[in-house]
């Protein structure tokens, strides 16, 4: 693709990795990080202290992708270091002094997003997550241990916890911090805002009595008493040992200087409009309906592959496309295939590790579709496949057009399928047509008694599920004016719109850590007293004291 900046990739695998170290005894897989200093992604910094930027990210979410998949006799997940009194310092600071405001948010959203999936894993899964810190943890360090399931301390007298961003940085802890220490932590009020003003953190007693750590262990014992809590949380997972992992085969990706094309899913970018022209392509063929036929197809399973390429494709045209900032969704293929693959997903998730964690990859792709901050619009057309998993993403969209042309040939439909209520739920925890209809019980049955049934335009704009059913003779001038005027607008204004329509009602941990990161921290970000010439994050290891404007905001 065009681009100023080089490209950033993140299709990798365990060879490829310079900043961590996964092995495997048994049910427990250990994540051991040691980042290379001289490994980031740019120019202008070092990675020291097991300092990261989003290259070390990118390999963690591979790394935890290929337990989920490859390593099924796995139930725990130990994360720890391998420097010497030192587990994690955070982001690296000389790295977001040097980034672009853009670089600095969207590396926050991705690395949250990274966390959010080890939380899922640990909740749909059947994977723990055990943080190992065997030395001093900090900023996002601390986080990525916060988003385990259990967090145990080297009691070394010297070793502690901090979320140091505030006093040292003029910035929040952007990787949802402060939303863990209150919600999943329980901290308490009082506790929290000293623990987040104190640069040098909390060690020892205090760490645990306020619930920032789970236990604290002598360095005699410590490798002893991790291997035994991590085996414990393993036996209580429901990953079966004799089970037998499918390989993440490469992922193939043609670029162009304007696309994007994969097996199952395709970008054409039109640059004058900043417009990315997106198209899914349902089941080439039909689907097995045995585990057996599945486990054969392994990764070219269409509902992996397809969610494989589709996450894919956001994160380059998010990371790599920040000015093309509406993406419109066709599909295209034979929807009694999706229906049938939808009825496999649906009867086997309980009963097959693999088939849940299929589930799991399209559940977590779909809601990092709903946090982009992009503009969402999805056409059906005659053609089109938008039914049951497929439709998931006409529902993530901000509005959704469909052609009423009951005089075709082949006129364009829609489907719904048992797996739309609530399979594949937001970060909100709701499922797209709950919170389409805010809950209301009647529009939810009305269409609950529609699954299985092809639905018309009439029909899918009657039910409230599409914006607008357009009249043949006025679909391309309709469709024209509808992107020309969505580009039109303020981006800025658009991504706080966007990001408060799209979770309306019920709110979770995820959505507020989400929220506060476009809000707060978004606009921290670019305050002076953060990023001006003489702001804190600016000034970071200069040996010069930060200049604040003082008036309260």
């Amino acid at each position: 693709m065009t681009n100023a900046a080089p490209r950033i990739e993140f299709r990798t695998e365990p060879s490829q990795y310079r900043h961590w170290v996964l092995s495997f005894d048994g049910p427990v897989a250990t994540l051991a990080m040691d980042v290379a200093e001289d490994g980031g992604l740019k120019p202008g910094y070092k990675l020291k202290l097991n300092s990261y930027d989003l290259g070390v990210d990118i390999e963690l979410h591979d790394a935890l992708q290929r337990i989920r998949f490859e390593h099924p006799e796995v139930g725990a997940v130990v994360i720890t270091s391998l420097k010497d009194r030192i587990f994690c310092s955070g982001a690296n600071i000389f790295m977001l002094g040097l980034s672009s405001h853009a670089w600095k948010v969207n590396f926050c959203k991705f690395t949250n997003e990274t966390r959010n999936g080890i939380e899922d894993s640990s909740r749909h899964g059947g994977l723990k997550f055990l943080a190992a810190l065997n030395g001093a943890c900090a900023g996002g360090g601390y986080e990525l241990a916060l988003a385990c399931d259990e967090i145990l301390l080297i009691d070394d007298n010297s070793s502690s916890v901090s979320l140091p961003e505030v006093p040292l940085l003029g910035v929040l802890p952007g990787t949802g911090g402060l939303t863990r220490v209150t919600d999943k932590r329980k901290v308490r009020h009082d506790h929290a805002d000293i623990f987040c003003t104190l640069v040098e953190g909390v060690r020892g007693q205090r760490a645990k009595a306020w619930r920032l750590v789970d236990d604290l262990v002598k360095p005699a014992r410590f490798h002893e008493e991790v291997g035994q809590r991590a085996r414990a949380l393993a036996a209580g997972s429901d990953r079966p040992a004799d089970g037998k992992g499918v390989p993440l085969t490469p992922l193939a990706r043609a670029d162009g200087p304007d696309s994007l094309g994969y097996r199952h899913v395709e970008v054409r970018i039109d640059r004058a409009q900043r417009v990315a022209y997106w198209l899914l392509r349902g089941p080439e063929a039909g689907t097995p309906d045995g585990i057996e036929g599945i486990l054969a197809q392994g990764a070219d399973w269409w509902p992996l592959a397809f969610a494989r390429e589709l996450d894919d494709a956001i994160l380059q045209l998010r990371t790599n496309e920040p000015d093309i900032g509406t993406w419109v969704f066709r599909s295209a293929g034979d929807p009694e295939r999706v229906r049938a693959v939808d009825e496999v997903l649906q009867r086997f998730a309980g009963e097959h590790w693999f088939v849940r964690e299929t589930l799991g990859m399209l559940r977590r792709t779909l809601a990092r579709l709903d946090v982009t901050s992009r503009s969402l619009f999805a056409l059906i057309e005659p053609g089109s496949c938008f039914v049951g998993t497929l439709l998931e993403v006409a529902l993530a969209c901000d509005r959704s057009y469909m052609l009423d042309d009951p005089d075709a040939d082949a006129p364009a439909a829609i489907g719904v399928t048992t797996l739309n209520f609530g399979h594949y739920p937001m970060v909100s925890g709701q499922g797209r047509l709950r919170a389409r209809f805010h809950g209301e019980q009647a529009p939810l049955e009305a269409v609950r008694g529609q699954a299985g049934a092809p639905l018309s335009a009439a029909q899918a704009e009657a039910l409230g599920l599409v914006t607008f059913a357009v009249d043949s003779l006025d679909w391309e001038s309709e469709i024209r004016l509808v992107v020309e005027e969505r580009a039109a607008l303020s981006p800025d204004a658009l991504t706080g719109l966007e990001a408060n329509l799209r979770f309306g009602g019920e709110e979770s941990m995820e959505t507020r850590v989400f929220g506060r990161l476009t809000a707060w921290q978004n606009w921290i970000f670019y305050r002076p007293n953060a990023s001006g010439d003489k702001g804190a994050l600016k000034l970071y290891g200069k040996g010069e004291k930060a200049d604040f404007d003082w008036n309260r905001v």
